[in-house]
């Protein structure tokens, strides 16, 4: 799994069938310690985040490991929102007291 920021939603009007129902987010990648890489990438949503939320998520055949993706053809996943992420005995990210940045 891998970390990201919510940094956006994509919409599309003109999908596949099987795409359809799905929320699409833009996602700014994240290295372990919550610093942004720069990258993003487009990842269907599976557990109801939103904007600005640090999530992670799953690519390749396992974004279709979900209920909302089963059987769809979905490449990036969000599979958690974070509400705490600690590396080396530090809290970097806490939901609660995230600044939005």
């Amino acid at each position: 799994m891998l970390l990201a920021k919510i940094r956006g939603t994509l919409v599309s009007s003109q999908k596949v069938e099987s795409l359809e129902g799905l929320k699409f987010f833009v996602c700014e990648q994240l290295d372990i310690s919550g610093k942004p890489l720069g990258k993003y990438i487009v990842a269907a949503d599976s557990v109801g985040a939103g904007v600005g939320e640090v999530v992670l998520y799953v690519t390749g055949s396992c974004g279709r490991y979900t209920a909302a993706t089963a059987d769809r053809p979905c490449d990036a996943t969000i599979m958690a929102i974070v509400d705490t992420l600690e590396v080396d005995g530090r809290a970097v990210y806490e939901k609660s007291t995230d600044t939005g940045t």
